[in-house]
């Protein structure tokens, strides 16, 4: 409970959703992609290669969203 509050205060939290994740195994790999699929309305592919492009979900979204 004390580290999500902390995440939150640091704005490492989307809605409900931590994005400043590091990608570092498959299950937040699939996590990352699972977030961008609905934040942006994509397909498992095209978040794949967001995430590959930019390492992490906030810059992903945050080039995507200017």
């Amino acid at each position: 409970m004390i580290s999500t509050s902390v995440m939150i205060q640091l704005g490492r939290v989307k809605g409900n959703k931590m994005v400043d994740m590091q990608m570092t195994n498959h299950k937040l790999i699939k996590r990352g992609t699972g977030i961008l699929m609905n934040e942006l309305n994509i397909t498992a592919v095209e978040a794949g290669e967001l995430l590959n492009k930019y390492g992490s979900v906030r810059k992903a979204l945050d080039s995507v969203k200017k």
